[in-house]
């Protein structure tokens, strides 16, 4: 999974619409991540076709998604990978 798709994943554990994830991303990252609408959009297309999210309300034609059960799991293993490239990088800091 890559970093965009995490971070987009992870925001949506509360729910958010596009606009709202770009400015969780960047509050998270302090700003080293800015997603653009294109990359957003995108991105939750194919998170919600592999069924890692659903959109939960629509008011004024924005759509408010939520992360599914699924999605959910596979946020938990990445984090457990990721956690495992620290431990193993930690050497190097």
């Amino acid at each position: 999974m890559s970093e965009t798709m995490f971070y987009i994943l992870f925001s949506l554990r509360e729910e958010r619409h596009g606009y709202g994830i770009m400015q969780h991303v960047n509050e998270l990252t302090a700003g080293r991540i800015v997603l653009g609408a294109g990359t957003v959009y995108s991105s939750i297309s194919k998170l919600e076709r592999d069924g890692l999210i659903e959109p939960v309300k629509e008011e004024n034609r924005r759509k408010t998604y939520l992360i599914t059960e699924t999605g959910t799991r596979i946020l938990r293993e990445e984090a457990a990978r990721i956690a495992e490239l620290y431990q193993h990088a930690e050497v190097l800091l």
